[in-house]
């Protein structure tokens, strides 16, 4: 039977010293299936904590139904709510997938998930999770601006052809393949090592980045697996995210630890 835990459970041995700041940490080969995997390991994860995990999806589909409502309200004018709206998701996902990420970390240490104790998971190394969320919105911004400007290639004539549309979709395509392959690299294992590892925000960058740069395959699995799940979402209005982003959630905790090498002592 799973134990009650105290705080200093969760005091990290692995804390890198500011001697070691901005360094790498090295990660195992994986498998183009473990993907799957850590799908299924992130459903388990749900159903034995149901009440902590519904909790976070509502949170979830309610900040997506808002997103998918302003831009239906909006109608022409979508374009004036489309960024802040973005923006404020890429400030609260990674927050609230904090408390998933604690879910899964307590059962591996045998205790019971309790959702207080998953939402004090924000306040564990608050610094580096409050400069990675301003890098994430700096990026969305840059995404932004790049979009705008390849607007500029659209067909300015009604009733265009599709080859009078290729340079617009060719260039945005290349371009929105690049930085969304760039923010899931940096993104994916950045949050799961600064709540466990307390690590600064560079180093859980670079390291998410080499993990996903030396496991093309399997992440890209995954981030095709993360994009289902979000689109889903999206495409209910919010609901279809009251079950997948905790099992996204949970499943991408058991991705980090099967990714990262451990702390060898």
């Amino acid at each position: 039977m799973p134990r009650t835990f105290n705080e200093n459970d969760f005091q990290d041995s692995e804390r890198i010293s500011d001697g070691e700041y901005a360094k790498t940490i090295p990660c195992n080969q994986i498998s183009i299936s473990d993907p799957f995997q850590w799908l299924a390991m992130g459903l388990n994860d749900m159903v034995r904590s149901p009440i902590i995990s519904f909790f976070y999806g509502f949170c979830f589909a309610a900040a997506a139904a808002g997103i998918v409502g302003l831009i239906n309200l909006q109608g022409v004018h979508s374009h004036l709510v489309v960024l802040p709206a973005l923006i404020v998701y890429m400030l609260i996902g990674p927050f609230l997938a904090l408390g998933l990420y604690d879910v899964s970390w307590s059962r591996e240490k045998g205790k019971q998930p309790n959702l207080v104790h998953s939402m004090k998971a924000i306040g564990r190394n608050s610094t580096s999770q409050w400069a990675f969320a301003v890098l994430l919105v700096v990026t969305m911004i840059f995404w932004m601006r790049i979009a705008a400007l390849l607007h500029a290639l659209y067909p300015s004539v009604a009733g265009a052809s599709i080859i009078e549309f290729a340079p617009f979709l060719i260039t945005g395509s290349i371009a929105g393949f690049i930085l969304a392959s760039l923010v899931f690299s940096i993104s994916v294992f950045s949050i799961p090592l600064m709540l466990e590892r307390r690590v600064d925000m560079m180093t859980a960058v670079f390291t998410s980045f080499n993990a996903v740069r030396k496991n093309p395959a399997p992440m890209a699995v995954w981030a095709v697996i993360i994009c289902g799940g979000v689109l889903i979402g999206f495409a209910t209005y919010g609901i279809g995210m009251i079950v997948t982003m905790p099992i996204l959630g949970y499943g991408t905790w058991h991705a980090y630890h099967a990714t990262i090498q451990k702390k060898h002592h």
